[in-house]
């Protein structure tokens, strides 16, 4: 064939195609693009193979002088110019050699590789669209070259191909997609933006459906929105955006494979990949419905640490979100598993921003509210986290947890075992006694029942062990009792003891527990005006042992006569 070949093209016009001379070279391409024209008006294809083969492995796949090697280029060229329209039927062999010579280590080969490309593709248009995955291989890496000369060429062969896929029916995006998705975890800059390019061109094509492909290359345009360069972020931002939009507009959206992506990206290290995240999925929980129950606690995952970001957007947009999901209503028929919600509600307890954890317990309240019977069927895993959030730095977030221990109290077993593990932590933990003690308790009183609350102290108490913590506990609680506005009423039927069953009842059942501090008991019987057992009581004292912490108490007791609760005493002492 290569004999062939040589009879049919002429020695000195091969010799002038590897000649160092550019024009010598460019002159013997024209004579060649003459010769195969009229070897394609008289049919003659088998010859016209014969002088491709020739081109093919004496020049362009050369192991001799570059120069030979950009000949064997330029005259591949020529023979498809010569051919026109009768291009098509020998791409297969014109094709391969140019696009090996985009690997050669010289950049003037790849050069006049891109050059050669253009002048091809310009001749066969749409025919050239089978070997389009290889051309864009090939430039995706070009975009990147060391040279700037050849970066050139390449653009300009690049904007060539993008005219040719946007008028041609022969395109397949579902052959392209899975390069296009190796080719997003790319780092240099040249090549993202070369990628989001074309990303943005095929997206304009409206028989091309870019978005049902979105899933496959949405996570790498979001991790060039932290590129170090401004300018592709910006355009990664507009692809993003224009993405977005036409989400809104689209009836048939993969919300949940995206879903995913936007869960990750939340937690990036870059602000704005942050803000641009949660302003999806803000758009995702008011557009997905019934396709994103599966994934509210992935989503609910990422919005909670949002709430409390250093960014004010973030934080805004990340807050309606959590509010949006937690206004909508799910069942378990519909995917709804609360038990996956929990878990991220509970691991938010642990966040060190406040507006987390609060927003973290909010969800514990409404799961509560809405789908009681589940709830308390994980209550197991979560109780214990709920008590050990009473030590809580914030009084905010004190009282949520209390409401929801309210909720969960309803249930007498609960009940108990919250007001126990309060005593526990308070003989545990001094301080938290002292700090929050009057809080929780009159928070507790206030949700629960002032009546129903103390008479669970008091029936804990009278079997304490420790009769010092005992004590202590019972001064607090007395305290709280005789001081607090949340009690008025709980006081106002103690006062009643000796004419009302009720009070009788109630003075009764705290007497016991408060038997374990002395002030604490004379003061209940002022309070219930049994004058005469406190009478017995303060005469009773004359027996203990005088010391230090009987003196403060004793002083804590005349400064309780004297406020307004113990008025009417003073008055009917007066009297």
């Amino acid at each position: 064939m290569a004999a062939d070949a040589l009879a049919i093209i002429p020695g000195a016009v091969l010799r002038n195609l590897a000649d160092k001379l550019y024009e010598k070279r460019k002159n013997a391409a024209l004579e060649i693009e003459g010769i195969i024209k009229q070897l394609s008006t008289a049919g003659e294809h088998d010859k016209i193979a014969a002088v491709i083969g020739l081109l093919t492995s004496d020049f362009a796949m050369s192991p001799q002088a570059n120069h030979r090697k950009q000949g064997g280029l330029i005259g591949l060229a020529a023979v498809t110019v010569g051919l026109t329209s009768e291009a098509a039927q020998h791409l297969e062999l014109i094709v391969p050699p140019v696009l090996n010579a985009f690997l050669d280590q010289d950049s003037r080969v790849r050069y006049y590789a891109c050059e050669a490309l253009y002048n091809i593709a310009k001749v066969v248009r749409g025919d050239f669209i089978i070997y389009f995955n290889k051309i864009f291989d090939a430039l995706c890496k070009l975009s990147a070259d060391s040279d700037a000369n050849v970066q050139s060429a390449a653009h300009l062969l690049d904007r060539l191909v993008k005219d040719i896929v946007t008028e041609s029916d022969q395109f397949s995006i579902e052959e392209f997609i899975p390069l296009l998705r190796e080719r997003m975890n790319v780092l240099n800059p040249y090549v993202r933006q070369f990628l989001v390019g074309w990303i943005t061109v095929l997206d304009s094509v409206p028989d091309i459906d870019m978005l049902g492909f979105l899933p496959d290359f949405l996570d790498g345009l979001f991790n060039m929105l932290s590129d170090n360069s401004h300018e592709i972020r910006q355009q990664a931002d507009a692809a993003l955006s224009e993405f977005l939009q036409e989400i809104k507009n689209s009836p048939n959206v993969d919300y949940g494979r995206m879903a995913e992506i936007l869960v990750r990206r939340a937690g990036s290290d870059d602000e704005f990949t942050r803000l641009t995240s949660i302003t999806w999925i803000n758009e995702f929980v008011k557009l997905g419905g019934e396709q994103l129950v599966p994934y509210y606690a992935d989503i609910l995952g990422a919005i909670l640490p949002c709430i409390s970001d250093e960014e004010e957007k973030i934080r805004v947009v990340a807050r309606e979100t959590n509010e949006e999901l937690r206004a909508m209503k799910s069942d378990q028929t519909e995917g709804f598993d609360i038990g996956a919600i929990l878990i991220i509600a509970e691991r938010e307890l642990n966040s060190e921003h406040e507006a987390t954890r609060i927003e973290a317990l909010h969800w514990f309240s409404t799961l509560l509210l809405r789908n009681r019977t589940e709830f308390l069927g994980y209550l197991e895993g979560i109780f214990e986290p709920l008590l050990n959030a009473l030590s809580d730095p914030s009084d905010a977030v004190v009282l949520l947890v209390l409401e929801v221990h309210a909720r969960i109290a309803e249930e007498p077993h609960h009940f108990h075992h919250l007001v126990s593990y309060l005593i526990h932590t308070f003989h545990n933990n001094h301080v938290l006694l002292e700090r929050r003690g009057a809080l929780i308790v009159r928070r507790l009183c206030v949700l629960l029942g002032a009546e129903k609350v103390y008479r669970e102290f008091s029936t804990i108490l009278e079997k304490e062990g420790d009769l010092d913590f005992a004590s202590t506990m019972v001064q607090a609680l007395n305290l709280i009792l005789l001081t607090s506005a949340e009690l008025a009423e709980l006081r106002s039927l103690l006062k009643k003891s000796l004419v009302d069953s009720r009070g009788k009842d109630l003075f009764l059942s705290l007497y016991p527990s408060w038997c374990h501090s002395p002030m604490a008991t004379i003061s209940l019987c002022l309070l219930a005006q049994a004058y005469n057992h406190a009478s017995s009581v303060i005469q009773s004292l004359g027996e203990e042992d005088i010391n230090v912490k009987f003196l403060v108490q004793l002083d804590k007791l005349i400064r309780l006569l004297e406020t307004p609760v113990f008025a009417y005493l003073r008055l009917q002492v007066n009297f």
